[in-house]
């Protein structure tokens, strides 16, 4: 049998930056996955505090509004924001 394509197959250790703070941080790594269904979910740990930890629908890193890939520095989430929006 064929094995079935792995959706998001780096997720485990990417690391994202939040538009909005959460709970305090923007910055956070992926440290686990699961399955449910047809719904991949990611879970989040902060980068400055283990004990913030939360799953997210992995879909929802793909909407650049709340997520970029990486750890943004807020120059660089201020720069795409204005190219996002065409304000300069």
């Amino acid at each position: 049998m064929a094995k079935k394509k792995q959706k998001f197959p780096y997720l485990v250790g990417s690391k994202w930056t939040a538009q909005q703070k959460i709970d305090g941080w923007r910055h956070f790594l992926v440290v686990n996955r699961k399955n449910q269904g047809k719904w991949l979910f990611a879970e989040m740990v902060a980068g400055c505090d283990p004990n913030v930890r939360f799953w997210l629908n992995a879909t929802l890193l793909k909407d650049r509004s709340q997520w970029q890939a990486g750890w943004q520095s807020l120059k660089d989430i201020a720069e795409l924001n204005e190219l996002a929006t065409g304000e300069y």
